[in-house]
Order: structure tokens, then sequence, then C-alpha cells
């Protein structure tokens, strides 16, 4: 509890302070044009951090410039399109939020009966229809099939994360505090299987479809998170076992001489001063279940698609919807954003550690 108790402060902290943001930069600004007027400040500085800042919002504005694009296309009515005879435009000629109601339209909560049986007669219960939005009344004939991908992708990436990290936290504390039999040979095992791929990939892929197909497992979506999750523990479980080579253990002789048992020791000292190496994990064995398209799109029927398989979909044989297509993208990609923005500091701090020998 202290551990999660410590996450949600420092993400508290964090929006606290992308909330301050402006403020404080206003703040500098009064600061740096009191100096110049005093002569506290050199201008020569001053312009040196201007250039320096002007620099670096070329950069990230060329960083996300395809973001902005794919965001044109999908404010963009009658279709959509990816291609531009006209120039860039700050802002598309035909508006529209139609493509994110397409998108979203299907999230309304509707109506529906309960039943209660009480021996001799029968209770019906309706319950009222929620709507959030009525995308109708913009023209919206039809929905997207998005809460039914986002609900598969859900169902495939949270079991992802719940199973490596069951295997993952217990393996990086055996390989980095204890000794045994064919340790080393496990470990090298584990870089074996972080560098399989190409050809061997491919191979693999068919031999583990014909034998999904052989247990009838080609269209369970547990059965596919079990699979990602073994393809995630080797590397996360080396990334975190590294990290926790480099915690002291005069920490845990602290702890064993004050009377801790071994599993307090792991739970009060390891895992708190292993967060940064927990998040970095944590977020990449979430996004192994949530963007993987290629095997969830040969395993997978259509009903079961996650929204990778979902969004590809979309693509026709002759033409592609880009305006819903682009917006379809843009949602999904959003819930990723959001976690890179609040676990960057964890992921930059526990690879940077894991370079660092303990």
């Amino acid at each position: 509890m202290s551990l999660l108790a410590s996450i949600a402060r420092s993400i508290g902290d964090d929006a606290r302070t992308i909330l301050g943001k402006p403020a404080e930069l206003a703040r500098e600004i009064r600061y740096t044009v009191e100096g110049l007027r005093e002569g506290t400040v050199s201008p020569k500085r001053v312009a040196r951090t201007i250039l320096a800042t002007v620099g670096a919002t070329i950069f990230v504005a060329a960083l996300l410039f395809p973001i902005y694009w794919i965001l044109m296309s999908a404010l963009s009515g009658g279709g959509g399109s990816i291609y531009s005879s006209s120039g860039i435009r700050l802002w598309p000629d035909d508006f529209s939020l139609q493509p994110f109601l397409w998108v979203i339209g299907d999230l309304i909560v509707q109506s529906y009966t309960v039943t209660i049986d009480m021996g001799a007669q029968e209770l019906f219960l309706q319950t009222p229809r929620i709507e959030i939005l009525d995308v109708s009344d913009y023209g919206v004939e039809s929905y997207s099939d998005f809460q039914k991908f986002l609900g598969n992708s859900m169902f495939v990436a949270i079991p992802t994360w719940i199973l490596s990290m069951c295997l993952i936290v217990p393996g990086a504390y055996a390989f980095s505090r204890r000794e045994f039999i064919a340790r080393r040979k496990l470990l090298f095992g584990y870089v074996l299987f972080t560098q399989i791929g190409g050809g061997l990939g491919i191979a693999a892929l068919i031999a583990l479809y014909a034998m999904f197909v052989q247990v009838g497992l080609n269209n369970n979506r547990l059965a596919l998170s079990a699979y990602y999750a073994a393809t995630a523990v080797p590397f996360n479980t080396w990334l975190l076992k590294t990290y926790m080579d480099g915690i002291p253990v005069s920490y845990e002789e602290a702890a064993v001489v004050d009377g801790a048992p071994p599993w307090r020791v792991v739970v009060e000292v390891i895992l708190p001063m292993s967060a940064a190496g927990l998040a970095t994990v944590s977020v990449f064995t979430f996004l192994t279940g949530w963007t993987e398209f290629v095997v969830a799109q040969t395993l997978l029927n259509s009903g079961n698609y996650t929204l990778p398989v979902g969004l590809f979909s979309l693509v026709g044989e002759y033409s592609v919807p880009w305006a819903r297509f682009s917006a379809f993208a843009l949602l999904f990609a959003s819930p990723i954003m959001v976690v890179y923005l609040f676990a960057q500091r964890y992921i930059e701090g526990g690879l940077s550690f894991g370079g660092v020998e303990g």
C-alpha cells in the first residue's frame, strides 16, 4: 500500500507541476524583464536562451507535425483525406467533429431490463437510458465498434500486465539477490529470448498459430494475454533485475537486523526503492498487450479484435476513410500519450539507472 500511495503522490505532484507551469513561466518573464531594465541580467544570456528556446520549439514542432497532420485529417468533413493539394493549413476548411462522433458514438449507455424472479411472479426493472451525447443530432447515422475493440484491448492488456508482473517482480528479485543452481544459465537464457526476432519470430508465429488451433485457443483473449506475458517477461525481468542490482544490500541487512521477515524486506524496502524500475516495466508490459498487432490479427476473429486490429479493419480494398481512420487512431493513441506524460520521469530513471552497475 505504501508503494501505491507513493506512486499516487508522485502523480499528483506531477499534475500540480504541469498546471503550475504557466504561472512559473510568467514569473520568469517578469523577472527577466525587470533584470534587463535594472542591468542585473545580461542581454546576451537572454538572447542565447531565446535562440535555444526557438530552436527547441522548432525541433519539437517537427516531431509533432505528423500528429498535427493526422489531427487535420480527422477534423475534415466530407470523408477527409490524408493528402492535401492546397498546402499546409492551420485549420481545415471543412471543419467537422463527425469523425470523432462516429468513433465515440457507441459509448452511450443504453437502457436495459432486469428481471427478478419472485416465485409466483416476476418483477421487471427498467434502467434509464443514459445519453452522454446524442450524435444523431450531428448527422452521424452509424457508429464504429470502438467500444467493442476498447473492451477487447483492456481484456487483453490488463491480464498481460498482471501475469507479467507476477513473474517479473519475483524473478528480478531472485536473479538480483539470490544465488541458486543454474542461475547464470537462466540469465543467459533470458538474454537469448530477448533477442529472438526476424525470420525466427515469423517461424515461431506460424508454429504458435498451429498449436493454438490444435488446442482450440486461436480465438481466446486470455491465451493471447498469456502469450504476450511470455514475450514480455525476459526483457523486463532483465531490466528490473539490473535496476535492483543498484540498490545497496545494506538496506536489506538493516531491515533484517530490525527483525523484518523476507517478504516484508521485499515489500517495504526493495519495491519502494524500485519504483522507477517498476513503473518502466509496468508501462512496457501494458503496452505489449495494448499495441501489438500481428499476433492479435493472426489469432483473433473479428468479434475479439483489439484496437490495433480494429483500426486496420477500417482500411478498405480500394479506399480508406481517412477522417474516421485518423480520429480512431488519435483516440487509440491518447491513453498511451497520457501514460507517458505522467510516467516519463520514472521511465527515464528506470532506463538510465538500468545501465549503471551497482
